[in-house]
């Protein structure tokens, strides 16, 4: 793994990297929703066979309830409990998240509420790649079941006996055999035999979140999620914990970025011995290896100042803070923060309770990873009187006519 100085100029090509528009995933995921939309069902198999290599026409594209049941059956009790564990975290975490109603008398005879509503029905993606994601079954579906959502509907390319088991422990039985832009087009605009849902939740490929923004304007999604990102903070540190996070991270795909970051020259280079130690434990064909050479490295900043200053601008995904609590005061933005030596990012992803799904591409600038949340409207209820209606009337109606809103001061003086 290259090790290279933290200058502006690293700076700028790092953050510059991020920001550019993936034109060829946009025009293919676009030429893919248009052919749903105009075509339905015979779009699904067709795409579906030319890109995953799946018939839909033999299998089929909903997965009967007779297989649920048979992979349920025939995991380990060892895999089900691990399962349960990590979504009944999930599920307290969830809980704590929620939005809770309220009301608030703002002035006499002037009352504002907010009550609380789940969506109607949402589509959970579950990346496929080289494994279908078990643990994103879990991050999205958990979070909707709290919120009370009543229709979850999961998309997965390649849903492996596993999953389904999992999909089998969360009482989940509407799962399809779609992945890729066509079951993001799916989700959003229905076709023949799947209905539309009103919100897309969970991460993907480039061409999933590029098919993803495109239907955002018929079709809530939840946040792009993009590459993995991951950044390990440290002066000092167990090097070989260290490097295991960044592995862990690299991990899951070949344009995955991982990043040390550190003023201390001793650290970096320990951690480089200790990530090449722990690469030749890993198959050759373990995606770690690319995305480590293309993109991941480590930075050396010439201050601790420094490398905070580029933590704040790059806004990580994932954040180690291996020394503790005492630099987390000076984060600006991550989507989730991992404290002190034992707090390994892999713990995260599957069964900490904090979920994975999370902002990448800088967008933890502006927020934070997905929640319940994510998953219900809070609707303002306004209740005046007729004594809250005075209280107000007057300056109303000075407002509205300094808008030239001749209509709503009328609304008001037909009261008066």
């Amino acid at each position: 793994m290259r090790i290279l100085k933290l200058t502006p100029t690293v700076e700028e090509r790092l953050l510059s990297a991020r920001r550019g528009r993936d034109a060829r995933a946009d025009r293919i995921a676009s030429h893919i929703v248009a052919d749903v939309r105009r075509r339905g069902d015979s779009a699904l198999c067709a795409w579906t066979k030319r890109l995953d290599g799946l018939d839909l026409r033999q299998c089929g594209m909903k997965v009967p309830r007779q297989e649920l049941e048979s992979a349920g059956k025939s995991a380990s009790p060892q895999f089900l409990n691990a399962v349960r564990h990590s979504a009944r975290n999930v599920r307290s975490v969830a809980e704590k998240q929620l939005p809770k109603p309220w009301t608030i008398e703002v002035e006499p005879g002037v009352r504002i509420s907010q009550i609380v509503r789940a969506i109607e029905s949402i589509g959970c993606y579950v990346p496929g790649g080289r494994f279908p994601l078990l643990s994103t079954l879990v991050m999205t579906v958990v979070p909707a079941q709290v919120a009370g959502v009543r229709r979850i509907v999961v998309t997965c390319p390649n849903p492996s006996e596993e999953l389904l088991a999992v999909a089998g422990v969360l009482g989940v039985t509407d799962i399809l055999r779609l992945g890729g832009a066509q079951a993001i087009a799916a989700l959003a605009y229905g076709t023949e035999t799947i209905d539309r849902v009103e919100k897309i939740l969970g991460p993907g490929n480039r061409f999933v979140n590029s098919a993803k923004k495109i239907v955002s304007g018929d079709c809530a999604i939840d946040l792009p999620a993009g590459p993995t990102e991951a950044i390990v903070l440290a002066e000092r540190g167990n090097a070989s914990w260290i490097a295991a996070d960044l592995l862990a991270q690299a991990e899951h795909a070949p344009d995955a970025a991982s990043f040390l970051v550190t003023p201390s020259r001793e650290l970096a280079l320990l951690v480089r011995t200790a990530l090449d130690d722990q690469l030749q434990r890993l198959p050759s064909t373990n995606p770690a290896r690319a995305s480590l050479q293309k993109a991941g490295a480590i930075l050396l900043a010439p201050s601790l100042e420094r490398a905070l200053r580029f933590i704040s601008r790059f806004a990580p995904e994932h954040l180690s803070l291996p020394t503790g609590p005492a630099l987390l005061r000076k984060i600006e933005a991550a989507g989730t923060v991992f404290l002190g030596p034992w707090s390994a990012q892999p713990l995260g992803d599957y069964a900490s309770g904090s979920n994975h799904v999370l902002p990448t591409g800088g967008w933890a600038r502006a927020r934070g990873g997905l929640s319940a949340n994510d998953f219900v409207k809070c609707i303002s209820v306004q209740s005046i009187t007729r004594a809250g209606f005075m209280r107000l009337a007057s300056d109303v109606g000075i407002l509205a006519r300094a808008e030239g809103a001749l209509a709503h001061a009328n609304a008001i003086e037909v009261r008066r």
